[in-house]
């Protein structure tokens, strides 16, 4: 081995652009969230040269003529200041490393200006050395990029081809056009441009003029707050019959910092679970959350974070996408009146908790027609009084209590213009959007999937004859070990010997099925799933119960079908992840046939 020796400033920031600076996308990422914690509303990036050019402008604060040499130094940032400023992160960059970098693999022209000078500053630096002039422009900073990598030839022969390395700059200005919908942002690949955002400050606009078409209709909003963990999660997912072939469509940040999280993937993955089968959602989300809780100085790319408490950020992305999910809306009825909730107390939620018989005093304004608010059996439940609209804070409680009443009693439901069945295996209902094509299996199956969640003792038939069904010793263990949860959703076995096993209860939905396919359903769907047996077995059982595709069914028939599929909480697919319908618009009905409506 040779002497030890000090290697100059270039070599050291060389080696650390290693770390920061990958390929043409580092660049782009560093340089415009830059542009972004400097405040920007328009940011322009233009990409030549084999991705090798790269030029970003923005309209932002600008540099100070005092800090622009020492903002191409080493470590040098104005965004934390001490080492509890890193526990503390409300920007996008912090290092401190990014322009050093950049500047020992490239030619590197700066040009800013910020709004305390009539003149701007231009820098050129190239190795690592800066030289600094004065320059007439606008507020805001340019920064121009040539020959990237023009002193590293290693580190270009490792580029993808220019069209896969621009797409990596393209995903990530969309990334960042998403989350921040009040920046416009343009980005040009050799004069052309690819993404062109307005920031008008309004996500579905964005992301309409992100995806260039109206996927907004397909999305189910994401809002929930948590006051007491000071927690928010906002934004879009889509609706289970949307889907794609892989998680590129995940868009999640922290912050409104992009980040691979597995947390956050594993509680969008939960939430779709029984709803998408084999494929993935598209997602649009950002949580908010307290900088001290969550730590994301963890790599140098800054994409991933760790939270001070897991379980409960997968709690709260989980219970935020399935609440978006869930057909749950309440209706409130045009004629009862309205009364905001005052109170939100642990004796409030006991209260709300109890069943829908009603023992308290029920007040209600005065000069409101009774009998249109109760019917006649509720009223002999309860003293019906009349409260002045002053309301004593004493009797809240009990106003919170019927104001939750009025508001679940759900509005009169218009029943569907259904046409007819087509197959014997398709509803067809005629809507004011269009033709809406449903699927009357697996309609029926998510509804009795749903139904059978919810009940806690599932109706059964006891069987005086049985068939004898032969099993293999794996699958006698293994209905032997689930025997108690078997039982638990109606199914009661017996094995009279070694090789054989008969049904002495079925859950009575399954009736008219044959014990030996109900047996074999079973089997197929819970051996390679032994974790998540008792769902399977849920799923099956629904499967079975459900009208089967090929049935000839009657207006009446088709119409309960259609009618308790309107009540699923999560009416898109079926348990298995099958899409239930299919809307045909009348636009493009009318278009097929050139109507003009």
């Amino acid at each position: 081995m040779g002497r030890i020796i000090q290697l100059s400033k270039n070599v050291i920031n060389q080696i650390a652009a290693g770390e920061v600076i990958e390929r043409p996308y580092s660049v782009v990422k560093e340089l415009v969230e830059n542009s972004i914690d400097a405040g920007a509303k328009k940011i322009s990036i233009e990409i030549a040269n084999e991705c090798r050019d790269i030029r970003v402008a923005d309209n932002g604060a600008g540099i100070h003529p005092d800090d622009i040499l020492l903002a191409f130094s080493k470590h040098a940032t104005s965004k934390i200041q001490t080492g509890d400023d890193l526990y503390n992160i409300q920007t996008m960059g912090f290092r401190g490393e990014a322009l050093a970098s950049i500047i020992s693999i490239s030619k590197l022209t700066c040009i800013t200006r910020t709004k305390e000078f009539e003149s701007g500053i231009k820098v050129e630096c190239e190795n690592s050395e800066v030289k600094q002039t004065q320059t007439g422009c606008a507020i805001g900073t340019i920064m121009e990029i040539k020959d990237l990598f023009y002193n590293l030839p290693a580190r270009l022969k490792f580029l993808k081809s220019s069209k896969t390395e621009f797409s990596y700059i393209s995903e990530l200005i969309q990334s960042l056009s998403l989350v921040h919908p009040d920046v416009a942002f343009e980005l040009k690949n050799n004069g052309k441009t690819t993404i062109k955002t307005t920031g008008q400050n309004n996500l579905p606009q964005t992301m309409k003029e992100v995806f260039q078409e109206d996927v907004n209709k397909n999305f189910r909003e994401v809002l929930k707050t948590d006051k007491l963990s000071d927690l928010k999660i906002s934004g879009f997912v889509s609706t289970p019959d949307y889907t794609r072939a892989s998680k590129k469509d995940y868009y999640m940040y922290v912050n409104s910092r992009v980040v691979k999280c597995p947390v956050f993937q594993k509680a969008i993955d939960t939430a779709y679970k029984n709803l998408i089968g084999g494929r993935y959602p598209f997602i649009v989300l950002n949580l908010e959350i307290p900088p001290c809780d969550v730590d994301v100085n963890v790599h140098p790319t800054k994409k991933e974070v760790r939270y001070k408490n897991p379980n409960q950020i997968f709690n709260f992305i989980y219970s935020a996408i399935d609440g978006a999910l869930s057909n749950t809306k309440k209706e409130i009825p045009e004629d009862v009146p309205y009364i905001r909730p005052v109170l939100n107390t642990t004796e409030n939620k006991k209260e709300l908790s109890k069943q829908n018989n009603i023992e308290d005093d029920i007040f209600v304004p005065i000069n409101t027609n009774i009998s249109e608010i109760f019917s006649s059996n509720d009223t002999k439940t309860a003293e019906i009084k009349q409260f002045p609209n002053k309301i004593e804070p004493k009797k809240t409680q009990q106003i919170f209590h019927t104001q939750e009443k009025l508001i679940t009693k759900p509005a009169p439901v218009q029943e569907d213009v259904i046409i007819g069945q087509y197959k014997k295996t398709y509803i067809l209902i005629e809507r004011d959007e269009g033709l809406e094509i449903v699927d009357q299996h697996i309609a029926e199956e998510r509804y009795i999937y749903e139904q059978l969640k919810k009940t806690k003792n599932i109706d059964c038939q006891l069987l005086f004859l049985s068939d004898v069904i032969e099993v293999s010793p794996s699958d006698k263990d293994l209905l032997e070990s689930n025997k108690e949860k078997l039982a638990k959703f109606g199914y009661e076995i017996d094995f009279i010997s070694e090789h054989e096993v008969i049904f002495r209860k079925i859950p009575q939905i399954l009736s008219k099925v044959s014990p030996k396919e109900i047996l074999a359903d079973i089997l197929e769907h819970i051996s390679g799933n032994i974790d998540n047996i008792e769902e399977q077995i849920l799923i099956t059982t629904s499967c079975k119960a459900a009208v089967k595709a090929n049935t000839y069914l009657n207006q009446f028939q088709m119409q309960e079908i259609i009618r308790n599929w309107r009540t699923c909480e999560k009416p898109f697919t079926c348990p298995h992840g099958r899409p239930i319908s299919k809307i045909l618009e009348h636009k493009d009905i009318a278009k097929f046939f050139q109507r003009n409506s």
